[in-house]
């Protein structure tokens, strides 16, 4: 079960849509349906994370937490609404397409996909491109 949370005043359009779309995601990838909560927040909730749980002291837009078991998908999603917005603007995206960017691409890292290597990191974007496909048609 997808279920989606906040830390900040935002509120996901189209949730039903949204979980189905992230389900099939999982589902083509091979993998069963655990819990997986998505928690959207803000830059200083994350940058705490961030630091706290990973050393890394730097803004980012989503940090994934993997409590997967085998092919059973488990985990939290914790995306700053902040960043995907400024990210929107910067790659000159719309907010619910760099939204949906982030929910995908921690969906996919729970799939097995890394983006460490500049080799990872192609096929990350790639799996990205090709489920954002499926969201807009």
């Amino acid at each position: 079960m997808i279920s989606f949370l906040s830390e900040v005043p935002f509120e996901i359009s189209s949730r039903d849509a949204t979980a189905s779309w992230l389900s099939s995601i999982i589902s083509q990838e091979n993998h069963n349906e655990g819990e997986v909560s998505i928690v959207f927040c803000d830059d200083a909730f994350l940058h705490k994370l961030n630091v706290e749980f990973l050393n890394h002291d730097t803004l980012t837009d989503v940090i994934s937490f993997d409590y997967s078991v085998g092919k059973e998908i488990h985990g939290e999603i914790f995306i700053s609404i902040e960043r995907v917005r400024e990210n929107a603007h910067e790659f000159n995206q719309s907010f619910d397409t760099e939204l949906s960017r982030v929910m995908a691409h921690g969906i996919l890292h729970y799939c097995g996909y890394k983006d460490k290597s500049s080799s990872e990191e192609v096929i990350m974007r790639s799996k990205e491109e090709f489920y954002l496909q499926q969201r807009v048609n």
